[in-house]
């Protein structure tokens, strides 16, 4: 659009920007203590696989449905994969959600609500590097690396040494986890970069969440898994997950479609912010959050993320936070 379209939108004023970032923050920040919460709503335990994917695949068949029905109506027009387009969903599901959600709720299940939304901004780091050496769609530049090394000290700081790993602390099964759904989540932002060209990113994540989410459900199924309503708070926490990446993923697009990538991707630093503040405040897990070693590793990853960031020019923006 011209002059009477996208500059007089209110997503261009820079305060609506910056709440409306925040807001998405917000929301996938709380991603983890609303998992973590899911999971004693559920009754599902550390070991009850099936059950978990189950939960994972019924929040983002959700969260899929919700996408469409936001970008169709923000569009005025409904939203459907053109048949050229439908293995570029199915493959990407394959990393975004499955990959990713395998062993982002695994990761939950087995380290605290603080660790993992520290460990999860890793992907910011990753999906830089990927995008660089990998698939070729980044430039190498100096100060994305210098980011992504501050960034890692922060990831490399919160999980700890050999001895933590050697005592137990630190576990494949929780960090370790956490760390493998980054790898999965840096994968999927190059994909989408790439699959962008052909087909309209709302309906690429929406789609693939749905098709995604529907394959965890029917494996957990498969393997004996139960999702048990106790209650109406069960209904409530799984519609708010749900909204969480269907929520904050479009409003973050319509951010992206009025103002250049780079005024809106740095504000993705209060991404673990939320997740660390988050966790503290509905999980009890404040004497970890606000501890001297949870708060040097917060203000390098912080950092980290504004460094790489700091005058970008990318078509594309690799570095969203996580739609969790």
């Amino acid at each position: 659009m011209s002059d009477t379209g996208e500059k007089k939108s209110i997503f261009t004023i820079y305060p609506v920007v910056v709440a409306s970032a925040m807001f998405c923050c917000i929301l996938w920040g709380s991603a983890t203590p609303a998992i973590k919460i899911a999971y004693e709503l559920f009754g599902i335990g550390s070991d009850d696989v099936a059950s978990r994917l189950m939960l994972a695949g019924a929040r983002f068949m959700l969260a899929g449905i919700m996408t469409v029905i936001f970008g169709s109506l923000i569009l005025r027009k409904p939203l459907y994969p053109k048949k050229s387009t439908i293995k570029y969903v199915l493959f990407l599901s394959l990393f975004q959600t499955i990959g990713q959600y395998y062993f982002f709720f695994m990761a939950l299940a087995h380290t605290s609500g603080v660790r993992g939304s520290l460990i999860n901004a890793s992907g910011n780091f990753f999906a830089i590097l990927f995008a660089i050496y990998i698939f070729r769609t980044e430039k190498p530049a100096i100060r994305k690396i210098i980011g992504c090394l501050v960034g890692f000290a922060g990831i490399v700081l919160i999980i700890g040494n050999g001895a933590d790993i050697l005592s137990g602390s630190v576990s494949l099964k929780g960090e370790g986890a956490m760390l493998a759904a980054a790898f999965f989540y840096a994968v999927s932002g190059c994909l989408i970069s790439i699959f962008s060209k052909y087909e309209n990113p709302v309906i690429l994540s929406g789609y693939q969440f749905m098709a995604g989410g529907l394959v965890l459900y029917i494996i957990g199924s498969a393997m004996g898994g139960a999702l048990v309503f106790g209650s109406p708070a069960c209904i409530g926490n799984l519609i708010y997950m749900g909204f969480i990446s269907a929520g904050a993923y479009t409003l973050w697009g319509v951010l992206l479609k009025y103002n250049p990538v780079s005024r809106v991707s740095i504000l993705g630093f209060m991404n673990p912010v939320m997740g660390v503040v988050l966790s503290a405040l509905f999980l009890g897990e404040i004497r970890e959050a606000f501890s001297l070693k949870g708060l040097l590793a917060l203000f390098l990853i912080v950092m980290g993320i504004i460094i790489v960031n700091s005058r970008e020019n990318r078509k594309t923006d690799l570095t969203t936070p996580k739609k969790v």
